[in-house]
């Protein structure tokens, strides 16, 4: 007798080719479908100029978003990350402005985010804090640093010095930000998927007491993800700095929920065990699209972010009713 073919096969034979891919295949789909969308909408979207600024604008967010790809995936949340920017960038521009050697403000940028993780890491690792308190302590501290620091001015920076060639810089053609937020998802990628740490990261997300059972010091594991996570905010700081020219205290407001976004759209879970670089770098040129897509057609700021978010919760939709493998069982 002619076994009666099952209808669910081609869709089942899909999910196993993608595996534990599907979520990131959800989202390269979505992005394709937003770039194709907006270049027949409009003209200019494709050209060479307005995708370099594309790369140039969503530095920040690749470079911070691959750093929380590893706090999330640990199942952990940092919410100090726009602070931080905020507070880095405008001591940058005061330092800058003092006479301070570009160097100097740069190391001091990065070790001064640093620090702001490090003590983040400290209260969630140690002291047994909910990293959710813990980070939306230091968001407001860090920003009324910031504001009081600076009395609420932006602080300008001179143009003569190679610090502004961090946000305004070229390297063959590509904008200096694109390259160094690039270099950062590489380097990103290689520890999560290659290196003893990466393993561990996930491993403190899925099962945080098996893995101290094991002889991993959880808390350093923990500590060095936070400090990564200040350090790769602290960049960020400085390069937002550098490319609008001035520092000021209202840069990063949001930025965190932007950042969150991306990892999450990029189908990390948000309570840890599971992170994919890949996936963080297409969600964020996915918000990175539609922000600037919106622009060139024209829509009202006052609807741009109404549409961006609908279109994130489509998009997560069809991550988790669509392509999800456990669904996919289920069904």
């Amino acid at each position: 007798m002619q076994k009666e073919k099952d209808p669910k096969a081609p869709h089942r034979s899909l999910q196993n080719r993608l595996g534990g891919n599907a979520g990131v295949a959800s989202i390269a789909v979505f992005f394709v479908c937003c770039a194709v969308a907006f270049s027949f909408a409009t003209d200019t979207f494709l050209t060479t100029g307005n995708l370099l600024n594309v790369l140039r604008q969503s530095a920040p967010l690749l470079i911070v978003a691959t750093a929380m790809t590893l706090v999330i995936t640990t199942g952990g949340i940092d919410l100090s990350i726009g602070s931080t920017l905020a507070l880095v960038g405008a001591l940058a521009a005061i330092a800058l402005h003092a006479g301070v050697a570009d160097g100097v403000v740069l190391i001091g940028g990065l070790l001064l985010g640093a620090l702001i993780g490090a003590i983040n890491g400290y209260f969630i690792a140690w002291a047994g804090m909910p990293a959710f308190i813990v980070t939306l302590g230091t968001l407001s501290v860090v920003r009324g640093l910031a504001l009081l620091i600076t009395q609420g001015y932006s602080v300008p920076i001179e143009n003569d010095g190679w610090f502004v060639q961090l946000g305004r810089g070229h390297l063959l053609g590509v904008p200096m930000p694109a390259v160094i937020s690039i270099a950062t998802l590489l380097a990103g990628w290689f520890a999560l998927r290659h290196m003893r740490f990466g393993r561990y990261v996930v491993g403190i997300g899925t099962n945080a007491e098996g893995v101290r059972r094991a002889g991993v010091n959880v808390r350093i594991v923990t500590l060095k993800v936070y400090i990564l996570s200040g350090a790769a905010a602290g960049l960020a700081g400085l390069i937002t700095t550098a490319r609008l020219g001035s520092g000021s205290s209202n840069q990063g407001v949001g930025f965190e929920l932007a950042v969150i976004a991306a990892v999450v759209l990029g189908s990390t879970n948000l309570f840890g065990g599971r992170g994919t670089i890949l996936g963080t770098l297409l969600g964020a040129l996915t918000i990175a699209v539609l922000g600037n897509g919106l622009i060139l057609i024209h829509v009202s700021p006052f609807y741009t972010q109404i549409i961006q978010g609908a279109i994130m919760l489509l998009a997560i939709w069809m991550n988790t009713r669509i392509f999800s493998p456990q669904r996919s069982r289920k069904g």
